[in-house]
């Protein structure tokens, strides 16, 4: 049921816009006693999620008992970054997913239904996982709150996600992660229906349907002021309103290119992005604009790591980003990567597969460390000088020695293609 729709391309919603939707999706529900809220963690913090979840602490106030981030496999907010998303909502209400030891089990899809999404390629079950809160917590209403914005794992972020990635465990993720890797991420990237959506639904509609799960979905981009702006605001408790947002967001999150890219700057906020684990959008969002035998610049001055995860970065390191092939190959062959599809699933994600050249300039990290998972290295101060965040435009940009580029300034907020790519 869709309890509150609204949004538009041209739409600007303020503060106050959300707090009206709020209140109109939640009065058609009742009184509430116990409520959960799910929002995503700070690596989300441009989703406007932040000021929702505030927004819904003073509707419900001591009603509102517990807030649990969906960190998935990052890593734990710290008290500087809920106090810099949440605002004033008390710190005693927040918990820490632990991905690894807190979930519980809902149910199993089952191998039939996922080797006919991978088209043949895989055939394990998947496990419906969510954090042991959501079901033993005796909650009557469990908000879950995020952007819908192209994705590479899930084609579109949020929804069902949230809940089963989000809040989900080691056996869920790896494996879903790995059906996205194995069928290819162009072929799901800015897609709302596709394996992995699938697969969600399918555990949704069969093992989740006693959770009271209304989902708050926002649309999220930047204006021409270069200010970000709430395009939407969508409330429900099934797809519905995932897919208004999803429509929504690829009319203004999806940029499609008349030419291919042969030389792109990505700049990486260093509090938002410290390791390659999400660095990584600036390849995965750019992937299908940039040229054969072009080159990606990511200027990252937080990346001090790979993984969020210390047995993730071990796999990253050893492994490297070696392309779909060999990984394919690794996975078959060693049981430390059979046993965490999510990273081998990322190191396929963020392979070029060899088509044009990726280039990282860390904050933290040395031409040794960057060069051993299979980069190329260049030195973050001589790279920023010469190509300065502050200076470029978002978009086409000529510099003074003539050279064209195209800078993008977040990647998380979007997805470019070359048009004849996507298809």
């Amino acid at each position: 049921m869709l309890l509150y729709s609204r949004g538009s391309e041209n739409d600007s919603l303020k503060e106050s816009d959300l707090r009206v939707g709020i209140s109109e999706a939640l009065s058609k529900l009742g009184v509430r006693k116990k409520v959960l809220a799910v929002p995503p963690d700070f690596t989300r913090f441009h989703s406007h999620a932040g000021i929702l979840t505030r927004l819904l602490w003073e509707y419900f106030q001591e009603r509102l008992t517990d807030i649990l981030p969906a960190l998935g496999t990052h890593k734990p907010m710290t008290e500087q970054e809920i106090k810099t998303m949440f605002g004033d909502v008390p710190l005693h209400l927040f918990r820490v997913h632990d991905w690894r030891n807190d979930v519980v089990t809902l149910g199993e899809v089952p191998s039939t239904f996922i080797n006919e999404q991978s088209e043949g390629k895989l055939n394990y079950a998947w496990q419906a996982q969510v954090n042991k809160i959501l079901v033993e917590g005796g909650f009557d209403l469990i908000l879950s709150i995020g952007q819908v914005v192209p994705h590479e794992v899930i084609g579109m972020a949020n929804y069902n996600k949230n809940i089963l990635v989000g809040t989900g465990g080691s056996e869920g993720i790896n494996k879903s992660h790995f059906i996205g890797a194995v069928y290819g991420m162009e072929r799901i990237m800015g897609r709302a229906d596709n394996p992995v959506r699938r697969v969600y639904n399918y555990a949704t509609d069969h093992f989740a349907k006693d959770l009271p799960i209304i989902y708050l979905q926002t649309v999220v981009s930047r204006g021409d002021d270069g200010q970000l702006k709430v395009r939407g605001l969508f409330i429900g408790d099934d797809i519905e309103c995932f897919e208004r947002a999803a429509e929504l967001s690829l009319k203004v999150n999806f940029q499609m290119l008349n030419e291919e890219l042969s030389k792109v700057v990505v700049y990486l906020d260093p509090s938002e992005f410290k390791s390659t684990w999400l660095g990584n959008k600036s390849i995965y969002r750019t992937r299908m604009a940039i040229a054969s035998g072009g080159e990606l610049i990511v200027l990252a001055p937080g990346l001090k790591e790979f993984g969020e995860d210390k047995q993730i970065d071990t796999l990253i390191r050893k492994y490297g980003y070696v392309g779909t092939s060999e990984v394919l190959r690794l996975v078959h062959e060693n049981d430390d990567l059979k046993n965490n599809l999510g990273a081998a699933a990322h190191l396929i994600h963020g392979s070029s597969e060899n088509r044009f050249s990726i280039t990282y300039c860390p904050g933290y990290l040395s031409k040794q460390e960057i060069e051993g998972v299979r980069f190329q290295y260049a030195d973050l101060n001589a790279m920023l000088k010469k190509y300065n965040p502050e200076k470029l435009k978002d978009g086409f940009n000529t510099m003074p020695d003539g050279e064209e580029i195209f800078f993008i300034s977040n990647p998380a907020l979007g997805l470019w293609s070359y048009r004849q790519r996507f298809s």
